[in-house]
C-alpha cells in the first residue's frame, strides 16, 4: 500500500511545482513589462505592411502562459515517451524555441526599451521553465 502512495506524493509535489513555474514565468514577464512601462517603455510595435500594435499587459500574459503549458506540455510528453532522455531533449528545443523567437523581434519597428523589455520577456519563460519544470536529482 505504501508503493502507491510514495509515487503520488511525488506527482502531486512534481505537479504543484510546475504549476508554480509556469506562474514564475507568467510573473516574471508581467515583473519585466511593468518595469518596461514604469520605465517609459513605448510598446508600440510597427510590423512592415501592418497596422501598429500595442504590446499592453494582456497579450504579454497570454503569450507567457501559452508559452509556458506548451513547455510543460513538451515535456510531460517526452517524459512518457522517451524516458531518461526526457530532459536533455526538451532542453534541446527550449533552446531552439528561445532562438527562433527572437526573429520576430529583430524584425519589428520599436523603441530599445521595448526591445529590451520584450527580449527580457522572451528570455525569461524559457530560464524560469528550465529552473523549474525538469525534475532534479537531489
Amino acid at each position: 500500500m505504501s508503493s502507491t502512495t510514495a509515487p503520488s506524493v511525488s506527482t502531486s509535489a512534481s505537479l504543484r511545482r510546475r504549476s508554480l513555474g509556469v506562474l514564475a514565468a507568467v510573473a516574471a514577464c508581467v515583473a519585466i513589462w511593468l518595469l518596461g512601462a514604469l520605465g517609459g517603455a513605448d510598446y508600440a510595435v510597427r510590423s512592415p505592411g501592418q497596422p501598429e500594435l500595442v504590446v499592453n499587459l494582456v497579450p504579454v500574459v497570454v503569450v507567457s502562459l501559452g508559452a509556458a503549458l506548451l513547455g510543460w506540455m513538451a515535456l510531460a510528453l517526452l517524459e512518457r515517451f522517451t524516458g531518461q532522455r526526457a530532459t536533455t531533449i526538451w532542453f534541446s528545443l527550449v533552446m531552439a524555441a528561445t532562438l527562433l523567437s527572437f526573429a520576430p523581434l529583430l524584425q519589428v519597428d520599436a523603441t530599445p526599451g521595448a526591445k529590451i523589455a520584450l527580449g527580457a520577456m522572451h528570455l525569461a519563460v524559457p530560464a524560469v521553465l528550465v529552473a523549474q519544470l525538469p525534475e532534479h536529482d537531489h
